[in-house]
Order: structure tokens, then sequence, then C-alpha cells
């Protein structure tokens, strides 16, 4: 695969997780399996591996769950609550462990003991207690801030409001479920009703925890299983599993599966034997959690940007169905990819019911990878065909395969479109490229209403009240086609008649000028998020904040792109020196800004907004704070891994590669070419010990 492609799969990935996240944490309306999620978040994890000049803090691999709903307030975790990462294979497993022992600089020898216990397919939750008494009550939301649903989580009956013998300051985090019975009388009753009907036990748990009314989620059959801690005062238990039989005598439900196990032969043994009962639990579970059970090393091995090193989750296998295939839709996206989707005769899957599935791609339709090698044996999919699809707990599957002995003999193989389905504009696939994108750019409606919509979104401009729905009602009436257009919406459509914001449906007076007053209040933005705004490929938040950081004012910023050029002059050298910013990244900004069509459009979007100029920041200072250092060779006190972490606390910077621009090198036993080099340099190279005594860390 090229780099464009390589390029070009990323962004789109990106996308669609960043959708799902959305879909499924704060609208409870998952669009994609587990299954595909996982195979999607696998794939861009390993492509942003592959291509570190790719990686972005703002990449979904990086963050957690979504941000809140509105309609609740909200509550700040004081410490973040953090996803798990994901194992398929019994080799999985290995892997994890040989990594620990790898970042503790442990011996292969050394037996690891871990917890495992089953993982509930629920919703999240943190429950604050102060001198024993239930205070608060908080979502996951995007792991730092979630929904405040305190009252609503009082009605849960396996809550306790009170407890006994824990902490002055314990928070208890767990998970809140349906049980299949519960989830059944539910759906019969909303049926009965006329009411919306839930798709799995998960969204109707989530759905019914996050009722603006407490009093409806007290009708709700929900329960509680607590398994970990989040802030408390103190923390009197040294093990995983003594302190989940603490949790257990303080009057909460704990899983009575899990168990502590000493090598991967007993964990995987404990997992067939939940995977057996799984039909029989009476809840949904969609896999097995295993964490380090011996506290100490939890607290070395610490946390990753989303993840803790010293808890995994062993998903549970997809399950199957077949159904047939009546249409393949083409579906353009805001970067003018166009996304096939398959829509499926609705079936039943492990109880819910599915009718769509991603087809990914033109190759993926006829039974070949991207390297132009067959999968499923080379059979093609068409409409008409009977397909076999998986899902492993929510709404829209993955097709597996294709069953060719029952496909018409006047079927045909589908041609990928040549023209937009949305603007008629031309088509074009790069050579290397499994993705085909429209050509239409801003006059392509699918592309203009998705800038537009990142414009106005919470992590741009954050124009309240100005949501996707309306959005698409003001592009699709021609009041606003580009994001200048917005901030002239107060002059061109107040007032009243058929031609104003106030003359739309659902919009009366007072709306409109709340309307008008959230934009004018959002003319004034900061240097980094009038960047963002400008939604260039590949310039995320953390990108825009570094340019911000780097350039300091908007006219400085403008000036630099007036002039720079892609790979080469003092512009590109200034910004690829940007540590986090790679020649990827530099190529799609420089290219947007002399796009003639692009630059007007940006040009008159800064012109409707005051940009403010960044501060400086001060921040406290450490024996490294700012330093870009590099660590080789073999350390014995620590792992590599947990060297650079803790480098990185420290406010370093850390590369993996030593330059002009590298002030510390940290060599090991053998270290080798990298030593000699940095020596060559003029780079300041010191030991481990050395390392430490800048760390602050005692000499042993």
């Amino acid at each position: 695969m090229t780099k464009a492609a390589i390029k070009t799969r990323v962004d789109d990935l990106r996308a669609k997780i960043t959708a799902a996240n959305l879909a499924y944490h704060t609208h409870d309306d998952p669009v994609m399996t587990d299954a595909e999620y996982d195979e999607m978040k696998r794939t861009l994890v390993h492509l942003e591996t592959e291509n570190p000049e790719l990686q972005s803090d703002e990449s979904p691999t990086q963050m957690v769950g979504a941000a809140p709903a509105e309609g609740f307030e909200k509550i700040k975790h004081e410490l973040r609550m953090m996803s798990l990462s994901n194992a398929f294979e019994a080799e999985d497993i290995d892997d994890f462990q040989k990594t620990i022992r790898s970042y503790l600089a442990l011996p292969p020898t050394k037996s690891i003991r871990m917890t495992s216990e089953p993982k509930i397919d629920g919703l999240s939750l943190a429950l604050r207690y102060e001198h024993g008494a239930l205070v608060s009550a908080a979502t996951r939301g995007d792991g730092e801030v979630g929904e405040n649903v305190t009252e609503n989580a009082k009605t849960i009956s396996n809550i306790p409001t009170h407890i006994e013998n824990g902490p002055e300051l314990l928070e208890v985090r767990g998970e809140v479920y349906m049980r299949h019975s519960d989830f059944a009388a539910l759906n019969a009753r909303q049926e009965e009703k006329g009411e919306k009907l839930y798709a799995n036990p998960r969204n109707a748990a989530a759905g019914s925890l996050r009722q603006i009314d407490a009093e409806k989620t007290r009708e709700r059959p929900l329960a509680f299983f607590a398994y970990s801690w989040g802030v408390l005062s103190e923390r009197p238990w040294t093990s995983q599993m003594e302190a989940v039989r603490a949790l257990g005598e303080m009057g909460f439900d704990v899983n009575p599966l899990m168990a502590a196990f000493d090598d991967a032969e007993g964990l995987l043994a404990h997992y067939e034997a939940i995977l057996d009962q799984r039909a029989d639990l009476g809840y949904d579970i969609d896999g097995v959690v295993y964490k380090v059970d011996d506290l100490a090393l939890q607290d070395r091995l610490g946390f990753r940007s989303t993840t803790p090193r010293w808890a995994i989750a062993h998903k549970f296998p997809a399950e199957m169905a077949w159904t047939h295939l009546e249409a393949i839709d083409i579906q353009v996206g805001r970067t003018g990819a166009l996304s096939p989707v398959a829509r499926l005769a609705p079936i039943n899957v492990g109880g819910v019911v599915v009718s769509n599935a991603t087809l990914h791609n033109e190759d993926y339709i006829a039974g070949r990878d991207s390297r132009g090698n067959p999968i499923r044996e080379g059979r093609d999919i068409r409409v008409g065909d009977w397909v076999r699809i998986y899902r492993a707990g929510d709404v829209i599957p993955k097709v597996a395969d294709v069953d060719v002995s029952r496909r018409t003999e006047n079927s045909s193989k589908f041609e990928f479109p040549t023209s937009c389905p949305r603007c008629g504009s031309d088509v074009m696939r790069e050579k290397g490229d499994a993705v085909h994108y429209c050509m239409g750019g801003m006059i392509c409606p699918a592309q203009s209403v998705e800038r537009l919509k990142h414009v106005v979104s919470r992590d741009a401009f954050d124009i309240v009240g100005l949501g996707d729905s309306l959005v698409e009602i003001l592009h699709a009436k021609g009041w606003i086609k580009e994001p200048a257009d917005i901030f002239q919406l107060p002059k061109t459509r107040s007032g009243t008649g058929p031609d104003t914001i106030q003359g739309l449906e659902g919009l009366g007076e007072k709306s409109a000028q709340k309307l008008f007053d959230a934009i004018e209040a959002k003319r004034k933005q900061p240097l980094d998020r009038a960047i963002y705004g400008c939604g260039i490929h590949h310039v995320g938040r953390s990108v825009s904040k570094l340019l911000a950081r780097h350039f300091m004012s908007w006219e400085r910023f403008i000036s630099a792109m007036d002039v720079a050029s892609v790979g080469e002059g003092d512009v590109w050298e200034d910004l690829i020196s940007i540590e986090g910013i790679g020649s990827v990244i530099l190529a799609s900004l420089i290219t947007a800004f002399h796009q003639e069509a692009e630059r007007a459009a940006i040009n008159r979007m800064a012109d409707e907004l005051i940009i403010e100029d960044m501060a400086e920041v001060s921040t406290q200072e450490s024996p490294v704070t700012g330093k870009v250092m590099v660590f080789t060779g073999t350390l014995l006190r620590m792992g590599r891994a947990e060297a650079k972490a803790l480098a990185e606390s420290l406010g370093a910077k850390v590369s993996g590669s030593v330059s002009a621009k590298t002030d510390i090198l940290v060599a090991g036993e053998k270290a080798g070419s990298k030593a000699k080099k940095a020596e060559g340099l003029g780079v300041q190279v010191i030991s481990e010990d050395e390392w430490c005594a800048l760390a602050g860390l005692a000499a042993q």
C-alpha cells in the first residue's frame, strides 16, 4: 500500500470509529457490531504503529468513549476512566504477559498472578462515597468528564446509598446492566405502549440510566456489578482479588465467576469455562477481563493514553447468521470517500434485528484484499446473494461470506459508480488506494454539509444550538454553503417571514435570537480552534494546538502558509522540526492553503472571526523538562517502556532516533550504534544510574 493509500485508510478509519463512538456511548444507538469495531480499531492501531508520522492525539485510538450527552450536568473524574485493550486469540494473552515482563524487566520464568472475570456488556458507572454516603454517580463519558446521574443511580436496588467499613473517600467503579428476562419484559411493555423498542440489553440499560427524569429510571429493572475503584483516601488492599472481596463485604454485588491464576493456561481454561456458561448467565457478557493481581505491580505498570498496561479484555467470537442482500447503497462522507453499505433482509441475530452492513470498498465486494489477494476464496458479493453476517452485541454486522450456490443465473457483478451519487462529479481511485473519492469538493453537498458540521462542533467553534440537523436544513435551503455564511446568519436571516430563522418550523422568536446570540458569542476564537475549524485533513486538535503554540498568532501562521512549499524551503524545515508533526500532516496542511477555493473559504471565515493570539504558558520545571531524550540498550532497573513513560511524565519529549535535536541519550548495556551516533553529534550521553538520579529515583 502506498503512503497516500495508508493516509487515506487511516483518515477513513478514524472518521468511522469516531462516529461509532458517538453513536454507542453518547446516543445509545450503535451503528456497527463489536466485532467490526474491534477489527477497525485493530487495523488503525497497526497502521499508526507502522507509520508513526500518522500518529495523533486526536486519533480515536488515543481516546476513551465519547462526549457526555446534552441534558445532564457534567462531573469531572478525578481519576480518568479508561477503556481496555483487546485480545482475540490465545497468542494475544501470551504477548500481553510477555509485554508486562519486558516493561517491568522481569525474567521470563517469573509468574504473574492475574485475575479473570466476565466482561459485562453494560454502561460504566463511577459511584463516589464520602464518609460512607453516596454523594455522586457519573457515567464514563469521554473518560475525563461524565454525566451526573446521581439521582438515577440511587434508584437501582443493589447500589448501596450508604456503606460501612470503607475508606472515608471511595469511588466504586462498575457496570450497570439489565438481565435478559427484565429486558424482554421491558420491550414487551414498550411495544404495548407503541414506544421505541431497545435493540439489546446494553442499549436498554444505558437508555434507562440516562433518563432526565429519575422516576423513569426507577421503573426500569437495572442492576450493578462492582469491579474496581477510582479515587480513594487510602488503599488498604494489596491485591485486586482482596479489593473486590472488600467491595462485596461493603454491600456491592461482585461477580461470583471472578478467580485468580498464576499462568496463561489457567486464564484460558477459565475463559473457556465462562464462554460455556455464557448463554445461561441471564445477562450479556462479551468477553473476559484479565488484570494483574498485585496492586504494587499495577502501580508500576501505570497507563497508556487510554488503557491500563495491567489489564486486557479477551473478547468472545462473533455470532453468525445468513440473510438476503437486497441492495448495495453508496454513501459519501465528509472527505468525499465513497462507502458501500449492504441493505439486508432483516434478520434476528442473538436477539438483535439487523438490516445493514458495511462493505468497506470495491475490493472487498469483489472478493480481494488491497494487495489483490483473494478473500472469501475470491467469492464476490452481488445484489440478490445470500450472505453470512456476524455480530457481537450491536446492530450493524459485517458480511463474512456469500453462498454462491444460491446465486441466480441473472445476477451480475456489482459495478462501482464512476460518478458521485450526491453531486454527479467524477469519482477517482488512485493507484494503490482502496477508496474511491468524489472530486466535487465544496460543490458536493455531502462534503460541504459535513464540513459545516465540523466547524460548529464542540471541538471546533462549539456553537450551541446549531446541531447537525439544523445545519442540514440551513444548507438544504442554500442559506449556508461555507463556514463564513454561518456568521452572516444574524444579518441575513433575522426578522420574520418564510426566509428567516424564526420562520423555520419549531423555531420561534426566542429560539432564533438564542441561536444568533450563540453565533455572535463564538466570533472570538483561540488560535488553535481557528486552525482546527479549517477542517483540513490530518490537522486534528493536538496538531492545531502544536501549530498555534509554534506560530502564536493567526497572522504569522497565514504568512508562513503563503510561502510554504511541500517538502522544501525554510518554512517546511521549520515546521518539520515541531515534535508531533510529520511530513504527511504538513503536506495536507500546505496543500489545502494553496488550493484557491479552499484558501478563499478559509480567508472569508477568518474575516468573520476575532482570532486570539496564544499566551505564554509556564510549566513546573524538572531537570529534563523540554529536553528531547532517547533510550537505547538494555536497562536493568526498569524496562525501557517504563523509563520512557517516566521521562514523559517529567516533561521530556522521548524520541526513537538520535539526531542533532537530541539533548540526552540514556545508554543501557549493549547500547550500540545510537550511542556512537550521539557521541559523534555531541549529544550528552548518560548511564542508567545517572538517568535515575535525574528522575529523582533512589540509588540501588
